[in-house]
């Protein structure tokens, strides 16, 4: 067996598209024009190959993320299969090793990947870094303590009229914020405005505030029948849910209640920090829960952490222990942040905390915080460096990333 580690050619992406949709069990098609082999290019490819034949599959699209308010590189991990007669051969950690300096070579320092199973990723340095909350409430029961339904005005628009008006407002939703993804079309089309026949056509509803400027969206799925009750048979399935303001949030909820005939109205990507709990007059009929979200992974530290956004000016002393797949992380950091910016440099000093590459990635992301880390002995440092990790890499929001890759 003569195992050659590259890049697929443009011939051979039918292969890779069969490959993927029989590792998927067909989630993404079957056949050669697949959608895997559709969306994906060859030079964004690194596979195992014996003899000419694909034995494994794995694929880096470049994507930019939200940093706590700064644009940063994102390698978007896809399309990792590997066919049964070649498992248990080492050859995805072969591949990640590799593509993970390739990462670093072209300036993506932080990758992220939705996993099939957790045991895999977490064997290389990935953390889960969001979350995706699900509510499941009847029309009936959206109504908000306070009495406040918002006074936005709300209307149906046309996809294809108000594509450019969500496209905007999502811009500027996702700016200050951690994890998010830059969306090009194809992200959208296959993501929020993906069609599916059970659900029906995609609607778009949007607010505008009382300057008449819009301020927040939603979008959505209506069909009949999918609820057993004997008045409110519909389900409103929400894909997406922007606001610039509270007003926003709560007039586009008043809107979602409007809808008499439905008697389920779900949404199954909601941040961690929506606020749907502090409004809603009985939160628990929500029936809230919380489901695993993308993983992350910190590739090049340095320009990882001197490139995030931060909202205090401090520095701090960040070992990171021996990590076999990206060593060049290895050692201690001096960290500088302010408001205008931030330094990461490497320093020959004792570190006023440490931790493993993975726990780094919590860190970072702010799915974690340093004091949590601390207690649960996945950190360590002085109480004083742990309050300053604290502020230091605390963010404006809870990490999300809704979308699939």
């Amino acid at each position: 067996m003569a195992i050659e580690i590259r890049q697929a050619t443009a011939d051979e992406m039918a292969e890779f598209g069969i490959l993927g949709g029989y590792v998927y069990g067909g989630a993404f098609g079957d056949g050669p024009d697949n959608l895997i082999a559709r969306v994906t290019r060859p030079e964004w490819t690194l596979c195992a190959f014996d003899d000419g034949k694909l034995a494994t599959s794995f694929s880096t699209i470049p994507f930019t993320m939200r940093a706590n308010g700064i644009a940063m590189p994102l390698a978007g991990v896809s399309t990792v299969g590997t066919q049964p007669e070649y498992r248990r051969q080492g050859l995805v950690r072969r591949i990640h090793t590799k593509a993970l300096e390739h990462m670093r070579d072209a300036g993506q320092p932080v990758a992220a990947l939705w996993a099939s199973q957790a045991a895999i990723y977490q064997r290389y340095g990935y953390a889960m870094s969001t979350v995706l909350r699900s509510y499941a409430v009847d029309t009936v029961d959206i109504r908000f303590h306070d009495g406040d339904d918002g006074s936005g005005r709300v209307e149906r628009v046309g996809l294809d009229d108000g594509y450019d008006t969500i496209k905007a407002l999502y811009i500027e939703f996702i700016a200050d914020r951690m994890c998010n993804i830059h969306r090009a079309k194809d992200l959208w089309l296959n993501n929020v405005l993906d069609t599916e026949e059970e659900d029906g056509p995609i609607w778009v509803a949007v607010c505008h505030g009382r300057d008449g400027h819009p301020r927040g969206y939603v979008v959505y799925t209506l069909r009949a029948d999918k609820v057993d009750h004997p008045s409110r048979g519909q389900e409103l399935r929400v894909r997406e849910l922007v606001w610039l303001d509270q007003d926003a949030y709560r007039s586009l909820w008043s809107f979602i209640a409007s809808h008499d005939l439905v008697g389920r109205v779900t949404w199954n990507a909601a941040p961690a920090d929506d606020p749907a709990f502090e409004f809603f007059y009985e939160p628990r009929l929500l029936n809230a829960r919380d489901h695993e979200g993308a993983w992350f992974r910190v590739v090049d530290a340095a320009n990882a952490l001197a490139g995030r956004g931060y909202d205090v000016t401090t520095d701090l002393a960040i070992g990171i222990e021996p990590d076999a797949l990206t060593p060049w992380n290895d050692g201690v950091w001096r960290l500088e942040t302010s408001t205008e910016g931030a330094h990461a440099r490497p320093i020959n000093e004792t570190p006023d905390i440490r931790l493993n590459a993975k726990s780094l990635t919590s860190l970072f992301t702010g799915f974690r915080s340093a004091t949590q880390l601390a207690n649960w002995g996945l950190l360590d440092g002085d109480r004083d460096a742990v309050v300053r990790a604290d502020a230091m890499f605390r963010t404006r929001h809870a990490p999300h990333c809704p979308d699939h890759f």
